[in-house]
């Protein structure tokens, strides 16, 4: 499936507009949370994974409440280390309401606390029940084959 299509066009451009305008919020060693499909009223709805394909790598972070400690943990620890993964475009979404039966719980269909990395394919590169440190997540990043290309690492 291609991002840009003549129906996704206006939704690609506000995508890119909405990215260039995030860019001094990256500079700055801060990594763009998405709260998806809670966006108030009046806002822009959140971007989709399709958005994102080819773009930035969605980390998505999922619990049944926002109160639930290892989602709180989660955030935590990946607030504390912006940098490492904004250099590795990494977008964190996440969605605390399963009864708003979103987009994500459909695609990805977590069971209570649940982290999913997704690489900037589409492909879910890896699940993980409990919160995972910043330095294992770009541990893994690191060994993707799409981000040993970005970097022109011949490591396997």
């Amino acid at each position: 499936m291609s991002v840009v299509g003549e129906g996704n066009m206006p939704r690609l451009v506000l995508f890119i507009v909405a990215l260039v305008a995030a860019l001094p919020a990256l500079a700055q060693d801060s990594i763009p949370v998405l709260a998806t499909e809670t966006a108030a009223p009046g806002e822009p709805p959140q971007p989709t994974l399709e958005d994102l394909l080819w773009v930035a790598r969605p980390l998505v972070v999922f619990a049944d409440t926002p109160d639930d400690p290892r989602f709180v943990q989660q955030l935590r620890m990946l607030e504390a280390e912006p940098g490492p993964l904004a250099e590795r475009n990494v977008v964190i979404l996440t969605d605390a309401d399963p009864a708003a039966k979103s987009s994500l719980r459909h695609r990805l269909r977590p069971r209570d606390f649940g982290l999913v990395l997704i690489d900037i394919d589409g492909t879910v590169a890896q699940r993980r029940p409990v919160p995972t440190s910043v330095r294992e997540l770009v541990n893994l990043i690191d060994r993707m084959p799409s981000r040993r290309e970005e970097t022109g690492s011949r490591r396997p």
